[in-house]
Order: C-alpha cells, then sequence, then structure tokens
C-alpha cells in the first residue's frame, strides 16, 4: 500500500513538474514575441520621432509601445513568480532530504555501536559455535555477511543523500541569482515604462496645442473613408451579382442533367423554406473552398507589409488629450518611409482599383472575404488578375501628416467590415 501511495505521489509529481515546464516554455515564447514587436516598434518611432513635430501617428506608437512594455513587465512578473515557486520547493525539498540524512545517520550510529560492541572476534566465533546445528550456523554466517552489507549501504545512501543536497542547494543558489536577475531587469523595465509614459505625456501636450491641424488630418482620413466606403459598397455589390448569376447557370446546369421525382422535389422545397438561403458569395465550389481555408488562417495571415506598426486601430477612437474622434473602418498602419512594397495577406483575385484623389487603393476578394490597401503608390495588378499571399500589389503612400508611410487596410465579410488584427500573426 505504500508503495502504491508513493508511486502516485510520484506520478502527480511529474505531471506538475511537466505542466510547470510547459507554463515556462509558453512564458519564453512570449517573451520572444514581444521582444521583437518592441524592437520593431523602437526601430518605426527612431525614424519618425526626429519629425519637426509631434504627430498622431508619433502618439500612436508611443501608446502602443506602453502596452508592449506593460505586457512584457507582466511576462518578467510571471517569472519572478515561476522562480519563487521554485526556491520554495527546494526549500521544501532540502528540508525532507536533511531529514532523512539525519535518520540515515542516527540509524549508522546505532550500528556502529552494536558493531563496536561486539567487536572482538572471541564474540564473532561464540555467535557462531553456539549454533544448534551446522545449518543454523551458516545462517549466522551469511546472517553476519548481509550485516556488514547493510552497514556499507548505509553509508553509500548517506552519501548520495549528501550528494543530493549538494546538488539540489546548487540549484537553489541558481533560482536565486536567476530571481535577482530577473528582479534587477524588472526594476529598469519600470524605468523604461516611465520614460516612455512621460514621453506620451509630453506628445499629448503638444498634440493639444496644434488640435486644429490634427482635426484637418482626421478629416481628410473621414473624407478618404467614406469615398471608400462607398467604393467597396459598389464592388461587393457587383461580386454578390456576379455570384448570383454564376449560381443561376449552375442551377440551370443542374437542371439538364439531373430529374428528380416529384415527391423528391417537394422534400427539396420544404427544406429551402425551413432554411435560410446561404449567400451568393458561398455557392461557388471554389469560393467554398477559399472561405473554409481563409477562415482557418485566422491569426495567421502575414502583415500587409514587412515593417510597420498600427498607429489607428479599428473602430471608434478619441485622439488622448483632445475631443478629436474618429471611426476606422480598418486599421492604419504607420511605416518609417513611403515606398515599402505592398503585400496581399491571401490568395484571391482583384476585384478593384481605384484611384481616391490622394492615392490608389486594390480591393482583393478570398471568396466571402474581401481585403482592401488603401493610399497606394505604384499598383502592379489590374482587376481580374488572380494574385497569391506575399505578392506584391503595390507601394506604401505618403502617410496624411508627411513623416512617413501609411496604409489603411480594411477586412469585410461580404459587406461588414471587422477588425483585421486578430486575423494578422503576431509579430
Amino acid at each position: 500500500m505504500k508503495k502504491l501511495f508513493a508511486l502516485i505521489v510520484f506520478i502527480f509529481s511529474c505531471a506538475g513538474f511537466l505542466h510547470a515546464q510547459d507554463d515556462k516554455t509558453q512564458m519564453e515564447r512570449e517573451r520572444q514575441e514581444i521582444q521583437q514587436e518592441l524592437s520593431n516598434l523602437q526601430k518605426t518611432y527612431n525614424q519618425i520621432k526626429g519629425q519637426r513635430h509631434v504627430t498622431l501617428g508619433q502618439l500612436n506608437v508611443l501608446k502602443r509601445k506602453i502596452e508592449v512594455q506593460e505586457q512584457y513587465l507582466n511576462n518578467i512578473n510571471r517569472e519572478i513568480r515561476f522562480l519563487n515557486d521554485d526556491i520554495y520547493k527546494s526549500t521544501l525539498e532540502i528540508s525532507r532530504m536533511q531529514r532523512q540524512l539525519d535518520t540515515l545517520k542516527a540509524q549508522y550510529a546505532r550500528s556502529v555501536v552494536y558493531a563496536y560492541k561486539n567487536r572482538s572476534t572471541y564474540d564473532f566465533l561464540n555467535f557462531i559455535f553456539s549454533a544448534s546445528n551446522f545449518n543454523d550456523a551458516l545462517k549466522r554466517i551469511a546472517y553476519l555477511k548481509s550485516y556488514r552489507s547493510y552497514r556499507e549501504q548505509q553509508v553509500n545512501s548517506i552519501k548520495e543523500t549528501q550528494q543530493q543536497i549538494t546538488k539540489r542547494k546548487q540549484m537553489q543558489m541558481g533560482q536565486m541569482q536567476e530571481k535577482k536577475l530577473a528582479m534587477q531587469n524588472q526594476a529598469k523595465q519600470v524605468e523604461v515604462l516611465e520614460g516612455q509614459r512621460k514621453e506620451k505625456d509630453v506628445a499629448v501636450m503638444e498634440l493639444k496645442s496644434k488640435e486644429k491641424e490634427v482635426k484637418k488630418e482626421i478629416a481628410s482620413k473621414q473624407k478618404r473613408d467614406r469615398d471608400l466606403k462607398s467604393a467597396l459598397a459598389a464592388i461587393v455589390r457587383r461580386e454578390i451579382e456576379k455570384a448570383k448569376e454564376e449560381a443561376k447557370r449552375n442551377a440551370a446546369t443542374s437542371k439538364t442533367t439531373t430529374v428528380s421525382s416529384p415527391t423528391e422535389n417537394k422534400a427539396a422545397t420544404n427544406k429551402t423554406v425551413s432554411k435560410a438561403p446561404p449567400s451568393y458569395l458561398d455557392l461557388n465550389a471554389s469560393d467554398v473552398k477559399l472561405n473554409a481555408s481563409f477562415s482557418s488562417n485566422k491569426g495567421r495571415l502575414p502583415w500587409p507589409v514587412d515593417n510597420g506598426v498600427v498607429s489607428i486601430h479599428f473602430g471608434p477612437y478619441q485622439v488622448e488629450g483632445t475631443s478629436l474622434k474618429g471611426d476606422n473602418p480598418g486599421i492604419t498602419i504607420a511605416t518609417p518611409s513611403a515606398g515599402m512594397p505592398v503585400k496581399a495577406v491571401f490568395d484571391g483575385e482583384v476585384a478593384g482599383v481605384y484611384n481616391m484623389g490622394d492615392g490608389m487603393a486594390v480591393t482583393l476578394r478570398h471568396g466571402k472575404y474581401f481585403t482592401t490597401y488603401s493610399n497606394l503608390t505604384g499598383v502592379g495588378v489590374s482587376k481580374g488578375s488572380a494574385v497569391s499571399t506575399g505578392q506584391s500589389i503595390g507601394r506604401v503612400g505618403q502617410s496624411d501628416d508627411g513623416t512617413g508611410g501609411q496604409i489603411d487596410f480594411i477586412l469585410m465579410i461580404e459587406s461588414k467590415n471587422v477588425n483585421p488584427e486578430p486575423w494578422l500573426r503576431r509579430r
């Protein structure tokens, strides 16, 4: 029963250890991703912060830096908690092994005392020759040999336990050193975070003093967004009509090749009435396959630009420190400079290329999903052409404030705008 209990404890201990290892591995992976994003943000910010004045894009990059820096600090805090747990477990294990060592030493001491009291050759021979018969004498000789072996095992157990204690203490010292370094890093990153917050406060104050200029930038973007919305609505309507016509042709072809009984037709009719009709963008086999493929890649789509940060997020927003508000139909991505390649995030077909006045826009259709890339220059695709993931479709245009590059990236499911960020892979 004791062996079974010990086995159960061992199994649960191993399971807990493996779970802790998984948590630590995930934590390290998250830290690498966070550090990579911080590095990208810093590169972008270094290239735009030297401009003559603070811009809305700079403020949003600063805010994102603060968000990621806070994630970094949370990651460090998790590491410290893990190390505290490890140090505590090491302390418990050292105490347990020390008690075990004390018990082994006490048992060995009693053996030594007993051996000392019975150390003479006379006692040894007397113990053997006092046996009642020859077999009993052999048993007594075997007993003395096993007793000597038992004492040797005691010595080995003591040495092994001492080695384990030394090894565990060294491990604990390493854990304490890791904790010391983690706490030093924590203090350093707190200082970095405070510096970023102060820098952001200065940027907010400067933007507040230039509220009229910022208002013009937002108004310009809102006009472009409205024009883009109208153009996109027309494209989606056209694509739905095109899909509807193709569905009708397929249905007509199916009627000429398939003969159904009246009972089957009636059942099919009843089934159609009881179920909402699917979207016309779901009816074609190629679209069904493309929809499933696009949907399964949520969170893994590549970014449309290699080096850029989200300067304005999806949905309603307000410029901090001002009364200025806006509503972004997609995400606005700031790049260090204009002219960088803009790439398709997924296989698809060019549904439209149009001039927005201050830049070009390209809409790609991926089944019932549409991605739009706005504020482009040097567009290299045309309507109806097929594109593949990562293919260049144009170049980044100048930002509204003239301090770098900027594109607007929009994702729609049919005619509904959705937040693109959860669909893009984490950098």
